[in-house]
């Protein structure tokens, strides 16, 4: 490749490139101002051009000691279409992950966790926040916010490994019907970057979901933040044919042109 004829930025994602070939996983790449110096480019510019591969999970920088070349893990890669957790997932591909940092509490529901779960300030909920790796490596930060006649903290005492949907799904109570899930981009705010090890405003992929029971009641209002490197999710759809009749006139109309 002559890189001669590249734009200037798509140089810099190649010698980029290049770079994090060449250097053994686990090492540290030099520093922002030598690199600058080096690849002749601004560090706004080589932090842009360094977040795209970290959101491929190639490279993982922590906040106040360096940016590191990560050996690459398996990827998680599903459908949207069945709720499943990163354990279920991550047993299908034969990726190792584990729970780190884990922190249960039992809370008084102030407006903002009242209202999604549709219960009166007050409240008692039970709130599981933990970080799930892969490859010693944070890949997914997760809450769970839950009413304590569903889920109280004694309950994960013994043999919880981070999914609250796979602990109700082997309780078997409440019965389970389906999910909502809200879909979106967001920057890291500073202690979920913290949580993650990747920097303030570095682009993770929100789920924000809402499990019901029978009846149409939600039980569970969980927040998921997944490094986008990590995670690949697709959606199967039909085409949007609902009339077979008409689907057949529009063939009929087709080939009489």
């Amino acid at each position: 490749m002559n890189l001669n004829t590249l734009h200037p930025y798509q140089r810099l994602q190649s010698l980029l490139a290049d770079l994090i070939e060449k250097t053994p996983p686990g090492e540290r790449l030099p520093s922002e101002p030598q690199l600058a110096k080096q690849l002749g480019v601004s560090r706004a510019t080589l932090r842009e051009a360094m977040r795209t591969f970290e959101g491929q999970g190639l490279l993982r920088r922590r906040q106040g000691i360096g940016t590191f070349v990560v050996g690459q893990t398996g990827v998680i890669e599903t459908g949207l279409e069945q709720l499943e957790s990163i354990e279920t997932l991550a047993q299908r591909i034969h990726l190792n992950v584990m729970m780190g940092d884990l922190s249960v509490t039992q809370m008084t529901a102030e407006n903002s966790e009242a209202y999604p779960l549709n219960v009166p300030v007050g409240t008692t909920l039970v709130q599981v926040s933990r970080v799930i790796k892969a490859g010693n490596r944070p890949v997914a930060f997760l809450i769970d916010t839950l009413p304590t006649d569903i889920l109280i903290p004694d309950d994960l005492q013994k043999g919880f490994s981070g999914s609250v949907l796979d602990f109700l799904i082997r309780r078997g109570s409440p019965k389970l019907v389906n999910s909502r899930t809200e879909i979106q981009a967001v920057g890291a705010t500073p202690e979920i970057g913290h949580r993650l090890e990747i920097q303030r405003d570095d682009v993770l992929l929100l789920f924000e979901a809402y499990l019901y029971m029978i009846g149409g009641r939600v039980i569970d209002h969980s927040l998921s933040y997944f490094l986008p490197g990590y995670f690949k999710f697709h959606v199967i759809r039909s085409v949007g044919i609902t009339n077979r009749s008409e689907f057949l006139l529009n063939q009929e109309i087709i080939i009489e042109k």
